[in-house]
C-alpha cells in the first residue's frame, strides 16, 4: 500500500508541477502583454494626441462657423429697433396722408406734419442722432464742413467763412456721418 500511495502522490506532484509551469508560462504571457514595448507605449501616445488635435480642429471649426452665423444674424437684425421705433411716425404719416383731403384749413395741416416732424427728430435724438448747430458765419472747418463752391466774400472778415449751409451736418453719437455743406467766402 505505500508504494502504491507513493505512486500516487508521485504523480500528483508531477501534476502540480506541470500546473505550476503553466501557471508560470502564464504569468509571463501576461507579463508581456501588461508592458508593451516603447514603441508601442508611443504610438499609443501619438494616436491619442491625433484624435485629441481633430476634436480640437471640428471643435474651432464649428466654433468658426457658429460665429460666422452669429455675426450674419447680428448684421441682419442690428437694425430692427430702429425699425421699430420709426413705425409709430410711419403710421402718423400714413393717418396725415389719409385725412389730408378732409381738411379745409391748411394751418392745421401744417401743425400736424410739423407734429409728426418733431416726433422724428424726437426718435432720431434718442438713437444718437444729433445735426450740427449752424455754420454761417463760422470759420471753414474740414473736421465738420465740406465746401461746394467758393464765391467772393462780401467783406474782408469773411473770408475763410462759411457764408450760407446749404444742407445741415449730423452727428451719431459724437461721429461725424454727413459733413454740411457749406458755401465759402474767398
Amino acid at each position: 500500500m505505500p508504494k502504491k500511495r507513493l505512486k500516487k502522490d508521485n504523480e500528483e506532484v508531477q501534476e502540480m508541477k506541470g500546473k505550476e509551469v503553466n501557471t508560470d508560462e502564464q504569468v509571463l504571457g501576461q507579463e508581456e502583454v501588461a508592458e508593451p514595448s516603447r514603441e508601442d507605449q508611443l504610438q499609443q501616445e501619438v494616436d491619442v494626441l491625433k484624435d485629441k488635435q481633430i476634436r480640437l480642429f471640428a471643435e474651432f471649426e464649428n466654433f468658426k462657423k457658429r460665429t460666422a452665423k452669429e455675426r450674419i444674424d447680428l448684421f441682419r437684425n442690428a437694425g430692427v429697433e430702429f425699425f421699430e421705433a420709426m413705425l409709430p411716425i410711419l403710421d402718423d404719416f400714413d393717418r396725415a396722408t389719409k385725412h389730408r383731403e378732409d381738411v379745409k384749413d391748411t394751418h392745421e395741416l401744417q401743425k400736424g406734419f410739423d407734429l409728426i416732424h418733431s416726433k422724428l427728430l424726437g426718435v432720431l435724438e434718442q438713437k444718437g442722432l444729433k445735426s450740427m448747430d449752424s455754420s454761417v458765419g463760422k470759420d471753414f472747418d474740414t473736421d465738420f464742413h465740406e465746401a461746394i463752391t467758393q464765391i467772393p466774400a462780401p467783406s474782408d472778415d469773411q473770408k475763410g467763412k462759411v457764408i450760407d449751409e446749404t444742407e445741415k451736418g449730423y452727428f451719431l453719437n459724437d461721429k461725424v456721418i454727413r459733413y454740411a455743406k457749406v458755401v465759402v467766402g474767398q
